[in-house]
Formats: C-alpha cells, sequence, structure tokens
C-alpha cells in the first residue's frame, strides 16, 4: 500500500465540504487501491512501484486526472464536480477515485497503448466494483476505443465472453511490450474488430428483448 497525502486548494469550497461530509480520504484511497489490484492483478504480481500518491482537491474544469512519475502519483479531483454531482456526492467521489487509481497501477504497453483503451480499463473497474454512475448505458460508442464506459461495457462482455481474467490478462499482456491489436486474437481467438462487432449485435438483440 503507498503512502497517502492531501491538499485541499479551497477548503472552503462546497465541493470540499461535500467531500469531507461523505468519505474518510485514508479510506477512500486505501479501498481504490484494493479495487483497482483485486481486479487487474493478482497477490503475486502487483506493482510495487507506487510509493505515494497524492490526492490534490482543487477548483478546475473536468472531473479529474492523474500524473507523476513512476514512483509518485498525483490525483487532480475537482471540487467543482464533486459540487455538481451533490445528489449523489459519495458514489461519485469513490467512482473517480477508483478510475484515477487504475491509472496509477495499470500497464501501459510502454506508452504506446491506444487512450480509449486506458480510460476504458479504468472505468471498466470503476463497473465491476459497483461505483458506475446512472447515465452509463451498455452498448454506447461508435468504435470499440471510444473510451471510458462505451470500452468499459465492451471488456465486460468480452469477459463473460471468454471467460473471468481475461481483462486481467490483457492488462498484463500490456506490461513489457510496445501496443499491437493482436493481443485481442492472442487472448480470445478473434480480432478486437470482430469482437466488437458481435458485442454491438449482442447489445442490439438485448435491448430488442
Amino acid at each position: 500500500m503507498p503512502n497517502f497525502e492531501l491538499r485541499v486548494e479551497d477548503v472552503a469550497h462546497p465541493g470540499a465540504q461535500l467531500f469531507f461530509e461523505h468519505v474518510r480520504p485514508a479510506d477512500a484511497l486505501r479501498d481504490a487501491v484494493i479495487s483497482t489490484c483485486s481486479w487487474l492483478y493478482t497477490l503475486r504480481d502487483v506493482p510495487t512501484n507506487v510509493q505515494n500518491v497524492l490526492l490534490v482537491l482543487r477548483p478546475m474544469p473536468g472531473v479529474a486526472y492523474t500524473t507523476g512519475s513512476r514512483t509518485h502519483k498525483e490525483i487532480h479531483f475537482s471540487l467543482d464536480h464533486i459540487q455538481r454531482s451533490a445528489s449523489r456526492a459519495r458514489q461519485e467521489i469513490l467512482g473517480v477515485l477508483t478510475h484515477e487509481m487504475v491509472h496509477c497501477f495499470q500497464y501501459n504497453a510502454r506508452g504506446t497503448c491506444p487512450g480509449g483503451l486506458i480510460e476504458g480499463m479504468a472505468d471498466w473497474v470503476r463497473l465491476n466494483v459497483g461505483l458506475a454512475p446512472p447515465h452509463w448505458q451498455r452498448g454506447r460508442g461508435d468504435k470499440w476505443d471510444a473510451g471510458y464506459d462505451a470500452t468499459a461495457f465492451f471488456l465486460a462482455w468480452i469477459e463473460g465472453q471468454c471467460g473471468k481474467g481475461t481483462i486481467y490478462q490483457l492488462n498484463a499482456a500490456l506490461n513489457d511490450r510496445t501496443y499491437n491489436e493482436s493481443i485481442f486474437r492472442d487472448l480470445t481467438g478473434s480480432t478486437v474488430h470482430e469482437l466488437w462487432r458481435l458485442y454491438k449485435l449482442d447489445s442490439q438483440a438485448s435491448t430488442v428483448r
């Protein structure tokens, strides 16, 4: 477990007040690490490079982003977004922290992995731990690597079709080689485009039913 630090740039902001009303920072960050590592790794292969995670709560556009070095990560979280999410503040805070913590630990094919897959895997973990927001919808997206929830549901479908542990294997395959779409054929026997076509057909059929 890395060391956790917290910086609040506007303690009077309504988003900061909501944050502290609904979560205990140390517990929320620890749970996000556990969720991330439980879905992407086993006890034998959890990365040990992340030594410190700094959570920065500040007014800013957007939702959140992760930056930092291999050993020291920073999660910047928008107080404005927390304020906008007041009606479901706890679930949204925990969901965003889980998503960003995945970025601290996941593999990225030496920086060559498509951004849509990176974001999709983060939301895939968020989906699996029951922290998906109500507006997420299965079957959305025009391409497999649209990212976020669109790719997250696609990855969940692949896991359902090909067996538990498939996305764990996908993450592991992104550890020490550059990205190539053949990774999907290696893991599933089908190309990612074949998988996407079948997923969309399945989603449409489910909607009709």
